[in-house]
């Protein structure tokens, strides 16, 4: 089709300024890109931060046939990893081919590709790592006089020699990154490279539980872990308390065999870290088995709580394709479908045949109760009352800072189970329109004052012990008292962080907490933070805290779990979100802290905890960003009512 003068001219005009906008350095040629540049392209998805590298080595160690693996970090992997293993080995000329890109001895040809057998098999991880870093690698044989030595820095060899050692590879990294700052600018701190390379160590850990791992980090043993069962593997990662909650799965079908342990609902956590799938001895990412397990649990498991699982999964490697990412975690079956019903029905009958479905169990007549709920051995129990709700601040409606009020001077009938001395909920104050956005759809939280003369006649009700209900001049005020709270718990955190001055309340009997060791060097970084929180923590043996002092705002009896919970948090929102360390620490401890839907609250409770919302500089939302207060205007309901 003939186009007109105009169009043309106009095209042509655009071109040539685009061709004149164009940066000097380009031009219409194409450059084939030397070896090592392209080489630091492909390393920019092999090799995403020190923990890719432990996972290429370890795949490689294991691959290569070894019984024994040590693995020894410093500074979270930024200044050393070294991978040492008693595998197979390579000669001279394998050693150095090791580093050429797309050169592996797992695959030859496509019908290999069809069925891998082995963890590795894209040839880029070596050549990909010493593009970055600096490299040294020790190789021998068994039937080897001598090992090889070769040492290589921004993927050029600079020494290739004989030297002695036993059978295996010893593989040293250093400085990851030198010549790549930028990469090396966007690596986060010492302890979270630390926890990211624990998880990659702990997967391989699990999924291979013939071979003995040690870990070291910064000259601290970490792990030993010998040889042994899944069974001791589990205890020596998680130890035998969580074991004892673990229940036993295992399934073989002509598709897939299924092994494996799934945890008690009862004791599902506030975090998916110790989620684990494995697919022929491989760790995956999977949404849809994950769906799968979830699907099984059904409704056993509260919303926003996961079950520990780790699951082994065997299939024919013609039926899966693990070529999907270089780093070969994502995966894709020919017969998705079959597989996910499989794992959906295997959890299903696992648990059912523990006995831990909902069941309501009958009296005869005339005998009490009528009925109960049980879940396994474990009875539903309500939460006990709140110990406090210190105060933060002071409240836009009296003119006395809560804090200051004097105990003795507390009207009849007004003291809360708080410690506080109720002022009546309402002022004849206005408080300021406003509206915020919520899954991108405007939420109005536009407040209004009260008749002057009847605040202490304005009735409060708690809906399902998850809503606060209270009447306003021009409607209605409905409250979510779980972030109402994590909104006060906030602002008091960061107040004790900018002030350094913390409130701990000290606990008779001092709790004793076993962490993992990823979970531990966490902790150990956030103990400054924690103790302005009002934590007392000290640091007792490997991997092990004791909790001497909480934060008044803590509820009584929930002390032994509210650190792990915080740690839980904290984690949960590094994985999704770029936050201040202590920013996200206030978030995690006012949301672990928090009352929470199901509590029960008494009329003074919830008159005082609205007041303290009130003396909050954002009483509006949540840290989170989820609507406090949703207000239903009269006119709404008259128009509902069909009274307009």
């Amino acid at each position: 089709m003939a186009c007109s003068g105009s169009i043309c001219s106009r095209g042509s005009a655009f071109i040539k300024k685009f061709s004149n906008d164009r940066p000097h350095y380009l031009s219409a040629t194409i450059n084939i890109l030397p070896t090592s540049l392209a080489n630091k392209i492909a390393a920019g998805e092999v090799v995403q931060r020190p923990e890719s590298v432990v996972k290429e080595l370890l795949e490689n160690s294991i691959d290569a046939h070894a019984r024994s693996i040590a693995v020894t970090i410093k500074d979270g992997g930024k200044t050393l990893i070294q991978i040492a293993d008693d595998g197979l080995g390579m000669n001279e000329e394998d050693a150095s081919l090791s580093f050429l890109r797309h050169a592996t001895s797992k695959i030859a040809s496509y019908d290999d590709l069809e069925c891998i057998r082995t963890l590795g098999f894209r040839g880029e991880a070596l050549a990909s790592i010493a593009a970055v870093a600096q490299v040294e690698l020790k190789t021998r044989r068994s039937d080897d006089d001598a090992g090889t030595l070769i040492r290589i820095a921004d993927g050029v060899i600079q020494e290739q020699s004989k030297t002695g050692m036993s059978r295996g590879t010893t593989i040293t990294v250093k400085n990851l990154f030198f010549n790549t700052p930028a990469r090396r600018h966007f690596m986060k701190s010492n302890s979270t490279e630390f926890k990211h390379i624990y998880d990659a160590v702990q997967r391989i850990a699990l999924s291979h539980p013939d071979i003995a791992i040690e870990f070291t980090s910064d000259g601290d043993a970490i792990a030993n872990l010998p040889v042994g069962s899944m069974d001791d593997r589990i205890k020596n990662l998680f130890g035998e308390r969580l074991f004892s909650t673990l229940i036993p799965i295992e399934e073989r079908t002509e598709l897939i065999n299924v092994t494996g342990y799934i945890g008690k609902p009862n004791f599902a956590r506030k975090s998916k870290a110790e989620q684990f799938i494995f697919l022929n001895g491989r760790f995956i990412i999977s949404r849809s088995l994950n769906h799968a397990i979830y699907s099984g649990y059904e409704h056993l498991v509260e919303k926003g709580n996961f079950p520990f699982y780790v699951l082994s999964l065997e299939l024919d490697p013609h039926k899966v394709d693990v070529n999907v990412h270089p780093s070969k975690m994502e995966v894709k079956f020919s017969d998705e479908q079959s597989i996910y019903r499989i794992v959906m029905a295997v959890v299903r009958r696992a648990l059912g045949e523990q006995e831990v479905i909902p069941s309501v169990e009958f009296q005869q007549p005339g005998s009490s109760p009528a009925h109960r709920q049980t879940f396994g051995s474990f009875q539903h129990a309500e939460y006990p009352r709140f110990a406090n709700f210190p105060p933060i601040a002071p409240s836009p409606f009296t003119n006395t800072p809560l804090d200051a009020r004097p105990g003795g001077d507390a009207q009849p009938g007004r003291t809360t189970p708080f410690g506080l001395n109720q002022e009546p909920l309402f002022s004849t104050l206005d408080i300021p329109s406003g509206s915020i956005q919520y899954d991108g759809a405007p939420v109005a939280l536009t407040m209004d004052r009260i008749i002057p003369g009847q605040n202490d006649t304005v009735a409060i009700w708690q809906l399902h012990n998850k809503y606060i209900l209270t009447q306003i001049r021009t409607g209605l005020m409905i409250v979510d008292q779980h972030v109402a709270h994590e909104r006060i718990l906030y602002e008091r955190a960061q107040s004790r962080f900018q002030n350094a001055v913390p409130s701990s309340q000290q606990l008779l009997f001092p709790h004793t907490m076993t962490l993992t060791p990823g979970d531990f060097a966490l902790a150990k970084e956030l103990i400054p933070d924690l103790e302005l929180l009002g934590f007392q923590v000290k640091v007792f043996g490997k991997n092990t805290l004791v909790l001497e002092g909480v934060p008044p705002d803590v509820k009584a009896g929930s002390e032994a779990t509210i650190l792990q919970d915080i740690v839980d948090e904290f984690k949960n929102n590094q994985n999704r979100i770029v936050l201040d360390a202590r920013d996200n620490l206030a978030k995690s401890f006012s949301c672990k802290a928090a009352i929470k839907a199901g509590d029960k609250l008494t009329e003074l409770e919830m008159r005082s905890l609205i007041d303290q919302l009130f003396g909050t500089s954002m009483p509006y939302v949540c840290p989170h960003g989820r609507p406090v207060i949703v207000k239903v205007a009269l006119s709404e309901l008259d128009r509902r009512f069909m009274r307009t």
